[in-house]
């Protein structure tokens, strides 16, 4: 999908119930639904502040519909496009309610389990050093009218993630049965002087809901860290974390419970999404990036043991975000591309089967 404008996020849900999988996307002042398999565009809402640098997909007011969650950079808003019924879908009424607009620097979305009741939650950074949120992570509980409601607001990294952080993480990495977070900070010359530049994680306190949360360094002098996700990539049943420098060059992976670094392709130069998956269908978790700067797409194959062999999707493709998602429902994960700078979206199916 060719769309002539910048493209920081995009999600992929059956937003229309027929069973097959949409896209959906904010850019340039639009949230447009791509309907597939033939990618119909439908601007869904549309309002010229609110453009979106990162979203994600849930199902907010559980009548068993995905929902778009989008959020905008600063001044910070966090908001949720109401997936309507399939005959108000035709009018084109796809209302939108405010989750917060108190966090500020909003760069990551993620949904997790953070407080163990079964139930997806919402994940999201407050990045910028201003606001009352300053340099922090906060999550929500989704309340049960989320339309009518203020989502209850929880702050886990309490001021102490400086930095420009970016991305988010959720998993248990310490083996407690806890969800924590983690988060990395790009640094730089945007940022305060002397900040930034690390993966790291909070470790969640036995009630997520107070400020016990503890953080944990995972790597220091990291230029330009922005994306992280917890995973056993070796199988050795201890937690490790994937992570790209999306400001700055290089996948890597970081081995725990010490972290050691190992590199994964330590070139690619902003390499500013990452998704995790069984992409081969072995058993084991892969890795994929799109990296803008050097406009390559690739996937990395996991032998199981954390050595990982670089597959190129692509030579002119630019990126801020991807997802590993069943596109066409042949039982594998193909890869979904917002491609910022490529101005447009794509996706490249799965042949490793």
């Amino acid at each position: 999908m060719d769309l002539g404008r910048h493209t920081t996020n995009v999600v992929a849900a059956d937003f229309t119930g027929d069973g097959q999988v949409d896209v959906m996307s904010h850019s340039a002042g639009a949230t447009r639904l791509f309907v597939g398999p033939g990618w119909r565009m439908q601007v869904v809402d549309e309002t010229r502040d609110r453009d979106a640098i990162h979203a994600a997909v849930l199902d907010v007011d559980q009548d068993g519909d995905p929902d778009f969650i989008g959020a905008r950079y600063s001044p910070g808003l966090i908001y949720w496009v109401e997936t309507p019924s399939v005959e108000k879908q035709a009018a084109g009424s796809w209302p939108m309610h405010v989750v917060d607009d108190q966090v500020n620097g909003i760069h990551g979305l993620l949904t997790g389990d953070v407080d163990g009741d079964g139930k997806l939650d919402l994940i999201a950074n407050s990045g910028q050093p201003v606001g009352p949120f300053r340099n922090s992570v906060v999550w929500y509980d989704l309340p049960s009218k989320p339309a009518t409601t203020v989502w209850p607001r929880h702050v886990a990294a309490d001021q102490d993630a400086p930095g420009l952080s970016h991305y988010l993480g959720v998993g248990d990495l310490n083996g407690d049965g806890r969800a924590d977070l983690l988060t990395a900070a790009k640094g730089g010359p945007q940022a305060e002087p002397g900040t930034g530049e690390w993966f790291a994680w909070w470790s969640a306190p036995a009630d997520p809901r107070t400020t016990g949360w503890k953080k944990q360094v995972i790597a220091a002098d990291q230029p330009g860290a922005t994306n992280l996700t917890p995973v056993d990539v070796n199988r050795d049943g201890v937690m490790d974390v994937l992570a790209t420098r999306g400001h700055g060059l290089g996948v890597v992976w970081f081995e725990g419970p010490h972290w050691k670094e190992h590199p994964i392709h330590p070139t690619l130069a902003s390499p500013h999404c990452l998704a995790v998956a069984d992409l081969d269908g072995d058993g084991d978790s892969d890795a994929a990036t799109c990296a803008y700067e050097s406009k390559v797409a690739a996937w990395f194959e996991n032998d199981g043991h954390g050595v990982f062999r670089t597959h190129l999707l692509d030579e002119d493709q630019c990126a801020y975000d991807m997802r590993a998602v069943d596109m066409d429902r042949d039982g594998d994960l193909d890869i979904l591309v917002a491609g910022q700078l490529s101005k447009n979206i794509v996706w490249y199916e799965n042949g490793t089967r």
